[in-house]
């Protein structure tokens, strides 16, 4: 365990840090889930800028790579637009 006082704070604000980063992380996914479940074309895009937000306040965040949710962006994008 750590000596210093700021060592012991560094560690309860990464232990903060990290339940935050985990609940963005898995409200981004869920929404990811409900998006490519949806069937319906016109609440798919209503839905898909709300998505594309999550991610890139992920993205932003460093929870996940610039390249990763641009690719994820993509796909998401391809499946609504191939939805009739």
């Amino acid at each position: 365990m750590a000596n210093h006082k700021s060592a012991l704070k560094r560690i309860r604000q990464s232990a903060a840090k990290r339940l935050q980063n985990r609940f963005y992380h898995k409200t981004a996914r869920s929404a990811m889930k409900n998006l490519k479940a949806e069937e319906n074309k016109t609440t798919a895009v209503e839905q898909l800028p709300k998505v594309i937000s999550l991610l890139d306040k992920l993205a932003k965040k460093n929870i996940i790579h610039k390249n990763k949710a641009a690719n994820l962006k993509s796909k998401l994008a391809k499946h609504v637009n191939s939805l009739a």
